[in-house]
């Protein structure tokens, strides 16, 4: 079954400093579970066959104007029939007055009305990517993530593989930290994936033998980082002597997070590689990846060699070349 998210109208107020007109209620136990938000149009001319009262309902200059347009009985009776259905809240955009009819139904039904000095498009555009974000579904796996040329970056690997002390010798490289040992995933869309820390273990590493620390106290402000869009994820292994890996990356492979497809390399990991600078690279060339180039098939057209994915066949001759 899925788990459904909510967010409380506190935060949101907090988030958008929407100014409080009326409030009946504790907006902490307000919670809003849906993210979309409804601008009544039909609704208000009394068709509410699709009427979904877990969305916030925003008032814009169409709206105020057509009311106006009312008797004042005929705007009573209008407002009436569409706040008695119910919504998380009213929020009056261009800080528009409130009609008295509404504000007579608000304290009737119980139900908080709020106002924004901002345009309409702009503000619903801003709360919808917000509930996007809240109310996203989400999984926690146990990982790194970094930022990596503005790449972000998932490390998974087991447990002593050298994560934690790869993401230390990036941020030290002048890269971002975001989250290390659990990493919040959100399915913000059906093509990103936005990583974060939980809040109580926000810019700790643990290293084993020297134990907890601190990145954002270490290594100052421009080390951490909230949140970030997921890029590439990077499977360290320990290095497998049978195991044959891909040397020339022709063919992308992929991995399902959320249902979502995300590109993903496997880097074995044996004394003596630099696993900071070859995740510098790889970030660099998953950037080249998706502006069009990749440099294995230039390779291949230079020695006059079929540009297709890779064959077996391929792949040994051009082993023969090392």
């Amino acid at each position: 079954m899925a788990v459904t998210f909510t967010v409380s109208l506190a935060k949101i107020i907090k988030e958008f400093s929407l100014e409080t007109v009326h409030m009946s209620v504790n907006p902490e136990e307000v919670l809003i579970s849906s993210n979309e938000v409804n601008r009544p149009g039909v609704e208000l001319t009394g068709f509410f066959t699709f009427y979904d009262n877990r969305r916030i309902l925003v008032f814009g200059n169409t709206e105020m104007s057509y009311l106006n347009g009312f008797s004042t009985e005929d705007r009573a009776r209008c407002l009436d029939d569409l706040m008695s259905r119910g919504a998380p809240a009213l929020v009056l955009c261009r800080s528009f007055e409130p009609f008295e009819e509404m504000m007579e139904a608000a304290k009737k039904y119980g139900m908080p009305v709020l106002s924004t000095p901002e345009a309409t498009s702009n503000f619903m555009s801003d709360l919808i990517a917000f509930l996007n974000v809240e109310l996203a579904p989400r999984i926690t796996r146990h990982g790194v993530l970094v930022e990596v040329y503005g790449e972000g970056i998932l490390l998974l690997g087991d447990s002593g593989v050298g994560k934690s002390e790869t993401a230390i010798e990036l941020v030290k490289r002048g890269h971002r930290l975001i989250a290390d040992d659990a990493v919040e995933i959100r399915k913000v869309s059906n093509k990103t994936l936005v990583g974060s820390a939980p809040a109580n273990i926000r810019h700790f590493i643990e290293l084993r033998g020297i134990g907890i620390i601190n990145a954002r106290r270490i290594f100052g402000m421009g080390a951490v980082k909230i949140t970030e869009k997921i890029d590439l994820v990077i499977g360290l292994e320990n290095w497998d002597s049978e195991k044959v890996y891909d040397r020339m990356g022709m063919e992308n492979e992929y991995t399902e997070i959320l249902g979502n497809k995300m590109p993903m390399l496997t880097i074995p990991v044996k004394p003596g590689r630099n696993l900071a600078i070859i995740i510098e690279v790889a970030a660099m060339n998953n950037r080249q990846k998706k502006m069009g180039y990749n440099a294995a098939q230039e390779l291949l057209h230079n020695l006059g060699m079929d540009v297709a994915p890779a064959t077996p066949e391929v792949k040994e001759e051009w082993d023969s070349f090392n």
